[in-house]
């Protein structure tokens, strides 16, 4: 029996943006035998910062965290894309500095998550869906910088991740921009339940699914 927590924002919590359609926790269970469970704690609009709390409120009987979190802080920080500046290295600068305290967040709420002793697994920040090219450009360039946190992270933490940048690779894999619509998230439904079924949590051996 597995007993999988979702963690994060609404890369999980995707159930205003699929229009009735089911949402991630829904195609989960829909795929699960009887004996397996899956439950929704991560929230719509989250940043790296909530999740401590998301797991305070976990059922005891949780076997397996997944976290899909840190797209709402890269947001929160999508100004540098327009920042007025005199060369490129002032804005490199600037998303550094930037980066540098999403690590320290995202190295803390890792250490919560381990300290509760239960398998986990982490998601990359999936690319955006935006219609102009230029905004999409830049945008995915400078994810770059939060994913190669998180997959750092991930390995230093011998945990497995899901890179959502692969297995959401259509346009209808998106319910807007930055939402996944319920194609997707069948998608990264799947790919969760591959993850737990699969992965040899005992080594501390990072894998990555996609």
């Amino acid at each position: 029996m597995a007993h999988i927590v979702l963690l994060g924002d609404s890369i999980f919590d995707n159930k205003a943006y699929v229009g009735g359609a089911p949402d991630v926790v829904e195609q989960m269970r829909s795929m699960m035998s009887g004996d397996w469970q899956a439950t929704l704690k991560a929230v719509d609009g989250s940043i790296v910062e909530n999740v401590n709390g998301q797991l305070e409120r976990s059922p005891e009987d949780a076997s397996h965290f997944i976290i899909s979190s840190g797209g709402n802080n890269a947001l929160m920080n999508a100004d540098v894309l327009n920042l007025p500046a005199n060369s490129s290295a002032e804005v490199f600068g600037v998303l550094a500095d930037r980066v540098e305290s999403f690590e320290r967040n995202y190295r803390e709420m890792l250490k919560s998550v381990a300290a509760a002793g239960k398998p986990f697994a982490v998601c990359t920040i999936y690319n955006p869906n935006f219609p102009e090219p230029s905004v999409q450009k830049a945008a995915v360039a400078a994810l770059c910088a939060f994913n190669d946190v998180i997959i750092r992270r991930a390995i230093l933490a011998g945990a497995p991740f899901l890179d959502l940048r692969l297995i959401c690779n259509e346009k209808d894999d998106y319910a807007n921009a930055i939402e996944p619509s319920s194609k997707g998230g069948r998608k990264i439904a799947a790919k969760i339940l591959e993850l737990v079924k699969t992965h040899d949590f005992d080594r501390k051996r990072t894998s990555v699914y996609y």
